[in-house]
């Protein structure tokens, strides 16, 4: 089977930073929503964008602490919003309808990682509820001003994906719980979600990607106990990292996302997962290279599945009917 899932050569790399992908691009006119745009990546993104002439809509769950993260940034606006409660979605994404703007980027970046068992709305796993559900209605509500920006749709995942695919028979976790696999099928849930989604939008100029951005040392790590990083070597007793060369910086993390929501080298494509400001290759049985896309999360089929699950636990489809 052919796949468009291949190295394109884009003369970035894992050393390129956000700044270095927009270099020469004016975004003037250009309005991006980057959902956790005041944190880690997030806030590189938000700059990034800022500094090529973009206008960015940071939706946040702490908007006080948020304000104060990009005060000083040309540009962006704060507004609430929480992904783990849909009528937070809701009323979001309502008011940014209401102003009659249109979206030209879209940055679903914003997430929680190997916390410990947590359940949101009706009794849904936290890490699948934030980081898939909660993004999948924000873009179906937010449809119209997408789909009239003509926009990119970019969804942050991560390596992480190979931990685990859809469990399908307990997607919200009722028998037991494993924190780091819980993180892998929301990872792989944020894949195949761009999958459905640029089939389904690619015919009206919307266009979709998964990506990895990286390990970079961030507030996504905040459920993480300091003893459980050292045990990884991550970092010392005291909290540095112990292998700098191996994490990437905020600048360089932020690259891959920035690059898939505004670089001309990607017209054309979508429903691939990238890495490293690149396509990246498909895994073969047994690869382990963490670079590369497990077959599970690209499966066109696997994403229509969780499209239709979503769809139905959610209440939303700007594609239905």
């Amino acid at each position: 089977m052919t796949t468009a899932q291949h190295k394109i050569g884009s003369g970035f790399d894992a050393k390129s930073t956000a700044d270095d992908v927009l270099e020469g691009l004016d975004l003037g006119g250009k309005l991006a929503i980057v959902t956790g745009g005041y944190s880690g990546l997030g806030l590189e993104a938000t700059r990034a964008l800022t500094k090529a002439g973009a206008q960015v809509i940071v939706p946040a769950r702490r908007p006080d602490v948020a304000r104060e993260a990009v005060a000083g940034l040309p540009g962006v606006e704060v507004d609430e919003l929480d992904l783990g409660d849909l009528e937070s979605v809701r009323g979001f994404a309502e008011r940014f309808l209401a102003s009659g703007r249109t979206v030209d980027h879209m940055i679903d970046n914003a997430g929680i990682m190997a916390c410990p068992e947590t359940r949101v709305g009706p009794g849904w796993e936290a890490q699948f509820a934030t980081n898939h559900l909660g993004h999948f209605a924000l873009v179906n509500r937010l449809w119209p001003a997408i789909e009239s920006g003509g926009a990119r749709v970019v969804s942050v995942s991560s390596s992480a994906h190979h931990n685990s695919g859809m469990r399908w028979d307990d997607v919200q976790w009722s028998r037991g719980y494993d924190k780091w696999e819980a993180y892998g099928q929301a990872k792989t849930a944020n894949v195949l979600f761009a999958v459905h989604l640029d089939k389904l939008a690619a015919d009206r100029g919307v266009r979709a990607f998964g990506l990895h951005p990286g390990g970079i040392l961030t507030p996504l790590q905040r459920h993480l106990p300091r003893a459980e990083m050292v045990e990884r070597g991550w970092v010392d007793e005291q909290g540095n990292a112990l292998n700098p060369e191996g994490f990437k910086t905020p600048e360089q993390g932020a690259a891959t996302e920035v690059w898939a929501a505004t670089s001309p080298q990607l017209d054309g494509m979508g429903g691939v997962y990238l890495v490293d400001c690149d396509i990246a290759e498909p895994a073969t049985d047994g690869d382990e290279d963490r670079t590369h896309v497990k077959s599970w999360a690209t499966d066109p089929e696997q994403a229509a599945r969780l499209w239709k699950l979503s769809a139905d636990l959610t209440g939303v489809d700007a594609f239905a009917g």
